[in-house]
């Protein structure tokens, strides 16, 4: 395979500026050459069609990346935070918003994105549509191309090894979810699809083997599926879920809405109006599934073209039938309009608000997370203190900071509590396997580690989940650099807290004379606080993401209270309209 050729950002070039413009070098500063790429504006696209390329492909990738980061960049492999991830974006083909959208946060978030485009036989019934499924693979590799793609892996089926039959009357090996799983909702009237679907999921991700995934939740029952499919088989890739993309009317984005007339669409839209109006109805204390699946029931019927195959609420999770929302529950609705078959689902969840803060460093998130919670009486998810106090435990064990194996282990073993206090100061105290440590994990030893522990992926994992299990009763804040992004993708209220590196450097060096430190030129702390800016819009681990639909906060000029009283109004709006 000549020239197969993977991109590799070059350092030199690079603006230290802003995480924007590291991050558009990154990923327009790079070209692909040779036989089977295109090219348009200087972008190159590798197309590759064969397991042989794919993996050749990876390999060079894989190669030249650790040239680029032992031999150009020489950091400190402790810090882990030069991006070479790979990201996978696993498609049919027929590109739409939808799909542009999950591009576009892998491009974000990854340093090699894929593509896979392949019209999966096994998903699909003798009498369904995979012959005129569309297949537009050279209008997909001008979108990928545009939104600044790697590679492209369009297979055929022989090269798959499955057979154009379906799953009943395939003899190929099969991936089985749970029977629970697939045999309700779209599994009663597509039975074998989600064997199908799991089998062609878990090749692509044992041949591209990516560091992330990135899926839709307009399809939350293969969702549901492919999160257990990980789980279960223990498989290393984080799933990344990303929201519906919806046209103008709230129809959801989907390759078969090509299916549709212009008046068909219109009519469609009717799906999502029902499970609009079953949310205001949860919103205004309706738990009863029975309820809310008849107001959707009567607002669909308004349309009598669209005729309902299933209306059903359901644990997001687990896929099971609910009769009353506790925590959370995902009201899933299929219908047909004419031959064409349409999915669209709504997530109620019955909690307290979330307020997500990301932003750089220095930008004053701590702080004003703080006032923000006691403003509002929500809790201060301090998750810089769970580091600490993780770090502080590696210490007191006796476990070398580079013994990341054992490290590992005790995150995951580890339980950590928070309990409010009345002290905006540490406004939480902090516990773990029982023993109060909130003074402790404040010490210069557990400063001059914690840095080294938190960059270690298997103890941000295990935090993380800790994180997300407080989460699912919100009433919460919670800052970071992908709190919004990652940890509470479904966060109320997200925020994104910045200022001007010339700003925070000024703040840094005020910090510095209160506490009567040595003194630091403005100079040097710019300098400092724009590399750090490039590492955390760049690591591997948690790198430093805006959320498409966070608010971006500008504090240059301005005072902690000021910030946290615009934070307090947004919320209230946002709660307003609840």
């Amino acid at each position: 395979m000549p020239n197969a050729q993977c991109p590799i950002p070059n350092p030199s070039s690079v603006s230290l500026n802003s995480p924007s413009s590291i991050i558009s070098s990154l990923y327009f500063g790079y070209k692909l050459t040779g036989e089977g790429s295109i090219r348009t504006r200087g972008i190159f696209v590798r197309l590759l069609t064969t397991v042989a390329a794919l993996r050749c492909y990876l390999t060079k990738c894989s190669e030249n990346k650790l040239i680029a980061v032992t031999e150009d960049l020489r950091l400190d492999e402790m810090t882990g935070w030069y991006q070479t991830a790979v990201g996978l974006v696993p498609t049919m083909g027929n590109l739409h918003q939808g799909h542009l959208s999950l591009i576009q946060r892998a491009r974000q978030e990854n340093s090699t994105v894929i593509v896979s485009i392949f019209v999966n036989p096994l998903q699909f019934a003798p009498n369904e549509d995979y012959q005129r499924y569309p297949r537009t693979l050279e209008q997909d590799q001008q979108l990928c191309e545009q939104a600044g793609v790697d590679a492209i892996f369009a297979p055929t089926p022989e090269e798959m090894a499955v057979p154009q039959k379906s799953i009943q009357e395939s003899k190929v090996t099969q991936v089985i979810p749970p029977s629970a799983m697939i045999t309700g909702l779209c599994g009663r009237s597509r039975q074998g699809h989600f064997q199908g679907v799991a089998t062609i999921v878990t090749k692509l991700f044992n041949l591209v083997q990516p560091d992330r995934a990135y899926f839709g939740e307009k399809d939350g029952q293969q969702l549901a599926i492919i999160k257990r499919l990980v789980a279960d088989l223990n498989l290393p890739v984080e799933i990344v879920v990303c929201p519906t993309v919806r046209e103008a009317s709230g129809l959801a984005f989907s390759s078969r809405n090509q299916y549709l007339t212009a008046t068909a669409k219109e009519q469609a839209a009717v799906l999502y109006r029902g499970l609009r109006r079953a949310e205001a109805a949860f919103i205004a204390g309706d738990r009863n599934s029975n309820k809310l699946i008849a107001v959707v029931q009567q607002e669909v019927a308004m349309v009598s073209t669209v005729s309902v195959e299933y209306i059903e609420l359901v644990e997001p999770t687990t896929l099971m039938s609910l009769e009353k929302v506790e925590e959370e529950g995902m009201l899933a609705i299929a219908a047909r309009l004419g031959a064409t078959r349409l999915i669209d689902n709504i997530i109620l969840r019955d909690r307290q608000p979330i307020i997500a803060i990301d932003g750089p460093a220095g930008a004053g998130k701590s702080t004003v997370a703080r006032q923000v919670a006691a403003n509002l009486s929500l809790v201060y998810l301090d998750t810089g203190a769970m580091y600490r106090a993780v770090t502080w435990l590696v210490l007191q064990k006796g476990i070398a900071i580079d013994d990341e194996c054992a490290i590992a282990q005790l995150a995951n073993q580890c339980k950590i509590e928070l309990t409010p206090t009345e002290d905006l100061q540490s406004s939480v105290r902090v516990w773990i396997d029982g023993a109060d440590v909130t003074q402790v994990i404040r010490t210069i030893e557990v400063t001059s580690q914690v840095s080294a522990i938190a960059a270690q992926s298997a103890v941000r994992q295990a935090l993380v989940k800790q994180q997300q299990n407080w989460g699912k009763k919100g009433g919460l804040v919670a800052e970071g650099r992908d709190i919004g992004t990652h940890v509470f993708p479904d966060a109320e209220v997200k925020i994104f807290l910045t200022a001007s590196v010339s700003e925070r450097a000024r703040r840094r060096q005020q910090d510095f004379n209160t506490q009567g430190q040595p003194e630091v030129s403005l100079e040097q702390l710019e300098h400092d606080i724009a590399e750090r800016d490039w590492k955390d819009s760049t690591r591997k681990v948690s790198p430093l993401q805006k959320a498409a639909d966070a608010i971006e906060l500008q504090t240059d000029g301005l005072e902690v209270s000021e910030v946290t009283a615009q934070i307090v109004n947004y919320y209230q709006q946002r709660l307003s309209q609840y």
